[in-house]
């Protein structure tokens, strides 16, 4: 039987290990395409002949005849495909749930992931260390970070409800990839609630089994 669906990726790609907790919560099989190469296949004819901006992760329906791109976009196809659509997504009729959880997963997009990939970058090589540059995207994570603790205030588990939402599910997978760069002991202490959210969704099993341990950093990498 063909899989509902399978990603263009490279590995561990958090993007890419999101909608395989959201597969798994709706019983949906979902596949990493085998001998992907970040910039080889995705400027491949065949690839952007699919997605046409090149852009990674590519999804593709089990049959072939849908592309996705944009991960909140896949994301969101993916936990509107089965069973646990309401919970994930919120009940049609419940307006107000439904634009919540859009909320805090376009906030996962635009204020953590984008303000974590450059100096994600600059950690590992791939990105020339700019001082300036790295500066104002830590202090933007950090902001974000006090707006995600501020929502936590009470001791909620969850961001919205009382239940695991694909908000949780966003937030969560861009926070444990910045444990491993970033958010260090001393951004840690900075946001006690949302070290305690994040480590209490990382032990959901789908989140378990898609994401591995969390990794926390003690400092993070000097740069110059």
């Amino acid at each position: 039987m063909a899989p509902f669906g399978r990603f263009y990726s490279y590995p561990n790609n958090y993007r890419v290990q999101r909608c395989e907790v959201i597969a798994a919560m709706n019983g949906l099989t979902v596949e990493l395409v085998p001998g992907f190469q970040a910039g080889v296949t995705n400027q491949s004819p065949e690839y952007l002949a699919k997605f046409p901006l090149g852009k990674i992760p590519g999804f593709e329906s089990g049959d072939g005849s849908f592309h996705l791109a944009e991960g909140q976009a896949i994301a969101r196809y993916v936990a509107e495909s089965g069973p646990k659509a309401d919970q994930l997504l919120g009940a049609a009729g419940d307006a107000k749930t439904r634009a919540l959880i859009d909320m805090w997963s376009c906030f996962a997009e635009q204020e953590l992931a984008a303000n974590l990939t450059p100096p994600g970058l600059m950690s590992v090589k791939i990105l020339p260390y700019d001082e300036a540059r790295y500066n104002m995207h830590i202090a933007a994570f950090e902001r974000a970070l006090g707006r995600v603790e501020a929502e936590l205030k009470d001791g909620r588990k969850f961001l919205v409800g009382g239940q695991l939402t694909l908000a949780d599910i966003m937030i969560v997978g861009v926070l444990q990839a910045s444990t491993k760069y970033i958010m260090d002991k001393e951004m840690r202490k900075q946001v006690p609630g949302v070290e305690a959210y994040l480590k209490n969704i990382m032990e959901v099993p789908e989140m378990k089994e898609a994401f591995g341990s969390l990794e926390l950093i003690e400092a993070r990498a000097k740069l110059e």
